[in-house]
């Protein structure tokens, strides 16, 4: 995501960018759309069934949360006969992930510090 706003919006941000941002924050604040892309990080290429399979979910479910993901621009998908492929389209989406994930590990880390006194 960093590198695909960089290119467009400069900081300080002004309402219009502010809110596309915002747009895309909305489409990863879901957990069932986080794990969908955990579950794309670590495969080229997978099927609505394999997703479904892997997360123990609906396909409707994943479906709907393929498509938000799909309109923001995360994923990418292609037909392959009946079924659609999908793919990670913007590998900037990880490196946030990343680093949403290890301010949580260094905040718990922290409590445990705390507690352990």
């Amino acid at each position: 995501m960093a590198s695909r706003v960089n290119k467009h919006v400069h900081s300080p941000l002004n309402p219009e960018a502010a809110e596309l941002v915002a747009r895309r924050f909305r489409a990863l604040a879901d957990p069932t759309r986080l794990r969908i892309l955990d579950h794309l990080r670590n495969t080229d290429e997978a099927a609505v069934g394999e997703i479904t399979e892997a997360l123990g979910a609906s396909q409707q479910n994943v479906s709907k949360h393929l498509a938000a993901l799909h309109a923001e621009g995360f994923v990418a998908r292609r037909k392959r006969g009946t079924s659609s492929l999908y793919r990670i389209a913007d590998p900037g989406v990880h490196e946030l992930c990343d680093g949403v994930t290890a301010g949580i590990a260094s905040q718990l880390a922290e409590l445990e510090a705390v507690l352990s006194t």
